[in-house]
Order: C-alpha cells, then structure tokens, then sequence
C-alpha cells in the first residue's frame, strides 16, 4: 500500500471540454427568443372578443368569484360555440370583461355583466390548475 493514492485504483475520466454558456437573453425579449420558448406563451393574457345575439348563449360556463378567493374561470366551453372559435379553453382565467376587473368580483355580478353584454371583450390567461380548485359549474 506505500507508494499508492487512495484513488488509484478507480479508472481515469476524461471530461468533456467546457462550453462557454449561451449569450445573456434581456427577459423582455425571452418571451419570443428561441431558447426561450417553452410553449410558455400560451399562459400570457390574452383578448378574447365575443358579440352575442340578443337571447343567444354566450357557448361557455364559468366558475369560481370572489368567495371563492380564486377569480372567475372558463370551467366549460362549449364545442363548435362562438366562444370555442374565438379560442376560450376550459382553465382560462377571466381577468377582465369590457374593463371590469374580474379577479375580485362576486360569481353573480360576472354572469350579469356577461348575460346583458352584448359585445364581450374579455382579458383571459390561461391557467390549467383552476380544475383541481374551484366549485361547480354555472351555465351562462
């Protein structure tokens, strides 16, 4: 053992040689650069714009207020409705409609504004975790 390291018996590794890291990205400008982009652009706010016909529906549901202290969420969007093709997805967020804050309003006073409005321009972000937190649905 005299004369020997304590790691000579384990074999030689050779390590890659370094990289230099990527060029420093502003975060203004990560949101479109390409080593950015993880599909993370779908959770930005988004406007939606519906016009609805007196007595039609509006093609989604929505949930959640402020007892529920989580904001009013798309729960369901009906397919083929003007609001599926106007890209409303269940787990949207509803921010704002005709800019009325919607992120502390009470569950009644939403679907009020939504059923008398007969042009909605909604502010929406997606938001997938609202499933798992909100109550039952009610149909606007």
């Amino acid at each position: 053992m005299e004369g020997r390291l304590p790691y000579d018996d384990f074999p030689v590794v050779f390590l890659p040689p370094y990289e230099s890291p990527p060029a420093w990205v502003p975060p203004h400008e990560r949101v479109y650069h390409p080593d950015y982009n993880n599909e993370l652009t779908q959770f930005l706010p988004r406007t939606v714009v519906l016009k609805k016909p007196p007595g039609a529906q509006l093609g989604f549901n929505i949930r959640g207020g402020k007892a529920s202290q989580l904001g009013i969420f798309i729960s369901k969007v009906i397919p083929d409705s003007d609001a599926h093709r106007a890209g409303l997805q269940e787990g949207d967020q509803v921010l704002s409609v005709n800019d009325v804050d919607f992120q502390d309003i009470e569950h009644s006073k939403a679907v009020e504004i939504l059923k008398t409005a007969r042009e909605i321009t909604m502010r929406v972000r997606y938001f997938p975790y609202s499933k798992c937190l909100l109550a039952p649905n009610l149909v606007t």
